[in-house]
């Protein structure tokens, strides 16, 4: 079996938290150094900035630059490695919205109106009208995924209906326009149901964002954890130190569990329950934790911090790769169209 492509992406936020961490990097790095029995790499993997994405809920595009610099930094720090992952920006490679005019003739609104993702969005959001680029979102994504022939699309089970419409995008466009010589110029890429972890937020909310202010940012310093942690949300029935806890709804052990050595969170469950340990002297511990995790990635981070240029250039790199994929494929869309 060849080796099979993957296009994950994040819309340019900035500086990344544990939640982006647990929730989509360690997978990315994961799978971009997976390897077979033979040594080779398991899948070619594509790291997207999906700037053009990010203006479907605001407009504002003062500080996109720097959040994308922010977010790359952070994502070489974790472990991305741009020789074998091609970082690029969304908007730096023209053929995405050139695919996605062609898709967009593809699809109906109605279709796109009962993807039931949208409808959360509109719900969460509290939108009172939604513009056309919103509407078409999904389709600019499966031009995202089809323009580098993405076969692998990891997603978590809310996100099956993007996938969905883009099988249905490969199929309707393979039916209506066969390549002379490749026959279907694309395969229907297959989702891959990946369980992204969520990490609480400090508040004890269910996620980390930065909008709530409950995050732990992958570039804070010891002191900056140890700091948040003071505030972070216990076992509110836990009064006194000497009070027996529940860990079960404790969001600090919530963290252990994440980061602490698996014995040491027996230990802390233990004396939790027993109420020898009390949640200041917890609070220490994950902190170090989580901070023993950072270390590595705060000195890698360090780095780039000091060499803007370094980041600037993979980015420039990145789409210089980025681009000569996309155009052999747009070469092959409009052959098979007959167009341009």
């Amino acid at each position: 079996m060849g080796q099979k492509r993957i296009l994950s992406g994040m819309r340019p936020t900035g500086k990344l938290h544990l939640g982006h961490y647990t929730g989509a990097l360690e997978n990315w790095v994961a799978r971009q150094d997976e390897l077979d029995t033979g040594g080779k790499r398991v899948f070619e993997t594509y790291f997207l900035i999906a700037d053009y994405h990010s203006l479907t809920t605001s407009l504002e595009t003062a500080d996109i630059f720097d959040c994308t610099i922010d977010m790359v930094t952070d994502w070489l720090a974790a472990g991305v490695d741009p020789e074998k992952s091609p970082i690029f920006r969304q908007s730096r490679v023209k053929q995405h919205t050139e695919l996605f005019l062609i898709y967009a003739m593809l699809i109906t609104a109605s279709r796109l109106e009962r993807n039931p993702t949208l409808k959360d969005q509109v719900r969460d959001l509290n939108m009172e009208a939604i513009s056309y680029g919103h509407l078409g979102y999904p389709v600019l994504q499966a031009a995202d995924i089809l323009l580098y022939k993405g076969n692998i699309v990891p997603v978590g089970e809310d996100q099956l209906p993007h996938v969905e419409i883009t099988r249905e995008i490969a199929r309707r466009f393979n039916k209506q326009y066969q390549h002379p010589e490749l026959g279907d110029v694309f395969e229907e890429p297959e989702p891959k149901i990946t369980k992204f972890s969520r990490l609480a937020g400090l508040d004890g909310k269910m996620k980390m964002s930065k909008s709530l202010g409950n995050t732990i940012f992958l570039s804070d310093s010891p002191e900056e954890v140890q700091k948040k942690l003071r505030k972070a949300v216990t076992d509110t029935q836990k009064i006194r130190k000497n009070d027996p806890g529940r860990p079960e709804v404790c969001t600090v052990f919530s963290y252990h569990c994440k980061f602490s050595d698996p014995q040491r969170v027996e230990q802390i469950e233990r004396d939790c329950r027993s109420g020898a340990l009390g949640c200041v002297d917890c609070k220490k511990l994950c902190a170090t934790a989580i901070s023993e995790e950072l270390a590595p990635i705060l000195e890698k981070r360090s780095e780039y911090v000091t060499q803007p240029d370094m980041v600037k250039e993979i980015l420039l790199t990145g789409e210089n790769r980025a681009r000569m994929v996309a155009e052999e494929t747009m070469s092959q869309v409009r052959e098979a169209m007959n167009i341009g």
